[in-house]
């Protein structure tokens, strides 16, 4: 059996890669397929590898693996033939999605190797979606690590991922002295770039290593650093403490039975911000309860957690639908699930919604959708079409107020992944908002197919979550995950709420989850 691995390499340092599988619809970057033969015995040897000179090639054989083959035939160069959409399967134990190809190139057929395979990893599913398997490294530094040594001017260290050399430069740079960093700020008060005796190792002191190890440097400088800085800075943990990732727990309409929620009382104490926060990583959303129906008490809990975003539509927002700002959430029309701020290149981190009144007339139920099931069910589904949505950029604007005309400074897919991790990470989905897609002519049919299935799941009402606003019971829901809704009504309607950066909520969070020190080893050094 041939299987067939995908990977790539960037040609351009600088230029932002589309996180998605290490994909890109409009970067220039080299695409390598790698066959290796696969026996029964287990053993692997490497074939030939071909390159798809462009991620426009690449597409190619995205659309022809689900549609078939357009344009030109593939070749020894590009061999991927077309294979049936039926052929296509997921794996969720592996978190993989298998391509059977019943077709591979002749190439490989003439060497006789059997039924080819194609592998697209796929670093997402709905236990896995914000949480990486756990670190290979901790096994290996359960035994006492090599002592360091300085060779050449550089510091030599056996970590659990084999030997680095660390110049004196960085052990400088990550010193955390109040000399070198400010005690109040964490800003750093010293520059390695300028100063070159400051970044020369002159002598260490290993005596309580691998707690800790001490450096002296040509200036006379002393430091002492804590061994994990060494032995952990790649571990997987530190990345998750600098991110804000934790294992989130993905919902459908049944979580009306049990919604999260916390009292108003408790959100003013440090431990109920975090329980409020915590439940809004979990979760997606989070009610706060028996709260004051007022603007003011709004206001002053949102201020609370972050700076209230300043958008064309003003800061904090108290409005009814009257359409005095040209959008239909200003008027009493029913919303399709949705994410605001798609017209924007960073949409708002938090949207929060607080029902002040609703006077004669009814109507106006909310929904909610958690968008990461609901991508988790596209995926299981049908891979090819989350691919589609994943890779194809999406044009957005808001164009209805007097001399406003806002795009993002690019598009950006329907499923954006993280570029450190290749997990799911933010759903961008309005279709009021929609504008254009960056497909070309021979995926513009893919897209709307993968397009209008994804729809299809957001609006199926298993996964619609539908409750009531009231006065008294404000909504707080991530903007980047959750997906949200509204039935038509009549009468009048009162509304305040406001929104709250993606960098502000996390802030909030690890500043109410972590110590200050924890805050500190995860994100000023390393």
């Amino acid at each position: 059996m041939s299987m067939v691995i995908i990977h790539h390499s960037c040609r351009e340092i600088g230029r932002r890669c589309r996180p998605s599988f290490r994909l890109s619809h409009n970067s220039r970057q080299a695409w390598s397929i790698t066959s290796r033969q696969q026996s029964g015995a287990a053993t692997s040897q490497p074939s030939a590898e071909a390159q798809y000179d462009s991620v426009q090639d690449y597409e190619d054989a995205v659309v022809a693996a689900q549609d078939g083959p357009r344009g030109p035939s593939p070749t020894a160069s590009h061999p991927w033939h077309a294979v049936s959409s039926k052929q296509v399967r997921a794996s969720p134990s592996t978190d993989k999605v298998d391509v059977a190809n019943a077709t591979q190139s002749a190439k490989l057929a003439k060497q006789g190797r059997g039924t080819a395979k194609t592998t697209v990893t796929f670093h997402q599913s709905s236990k896995q979606l914000a949480t990486l398997p756990p670190d290979p490294q901790s096994a290996a530094r359960k035994s006492k690590p090599l002592a360091p040594k300085i060779v050449g001017g550089v510091l030599g260290i056996e970590t659990g991922h084999g030997r680095v050399t660390l110049p004196g430069s960085w052990l400088r740079d990550v010193c955390s002295c109040a000399s070198c960093r400010h005690p109040d700020t964490a800003q750093r008060q010293i520059n390695v770039f300028r100063n070159p005796s400051a970044a020369k190792i002159e002598k260490t002191d290993l005596s309580q290593w691998p707690d800790r190890l001490s450096v002296t440097f040509a200036d006379g400088h002393e430091t002492t650093i804590a061994g994990s800085y060494f032995l952990d800075r790649t571990a997987r943990q530190k990345m998750h403490d600098r991110r804000g990732i934790i294992q989130v727990q993905t919902w459908d309409s049944s979580i009306e039975k049990d919604p999260p929620i916390v009292p108003y009382s408790d959100v003013s104490t440090d431990a109920g911000m975090s329980v409020l926060m915590l439940k809004i990583r979990q979760r997606g959303f989070c009610f706060i309860d028996d709260m004051p129906p007022t603007p003011e008490a709004t206001q002053a809990l949102l201020d609370s957690i972050g700076p209230i975003r300043n958008t064309h539509y003003g800061g904090f927002y108290d409005f009814t639908s009257d359409l005095s700002l040209k959008d239909t959430a200003y008027t009493s029309e029913a919303l399709e699930p949705h994410t605001d701020n798609t017209y924007f290149t960073e949409p708002a981190g938090l949207q929060a919604l607080h029902l002040l009144s609703h006077t004669n007339g009814s109507g106006g139920e909310s929904s909610l959708v958690d968008g990461f099931a609901a991508a988790n069910q596209l995926r299981q589904d049908d891979p090819m079409a989350y691919l589609m949505l994943s890779v194809i950029g999406v044009h957005a604007h808001a164009s209805g107020n007097e001399g406003i005309s806002i795009q993002p400074a690019e598009p950006y897919p329907a499923l954006n992944h993280s570029n450190e991790t290749n997990r799911l990470m933010q759903v961008r989905w309005n279709n009021a908002d929609r504008a254009g897609i960056t497909a070309s002519w021979q995926k513009v049919e893919a897209w709307y197919n993968a397009a209008a299935k994804f729809d299809a799941i957001l609006n199926d009402k298993k996964n619609q979550y539908w409750f009531q606003l009231k006065p008294g019971r404000m909504l707080i829901f991530d903007n980047w995950r959750c997906l949200h809704g509204r039935a038509a009504f009549t009468g009048k309607r009162r509304m305040c709420g406001g929104y709250i950066n993606r960098d502000d909520f996390i802030s909030k969070f690890r500043a109410t989850k972590f110590s200050r020190e924890e805050v500190k080893g995860s994100t000023v050094t390393g």
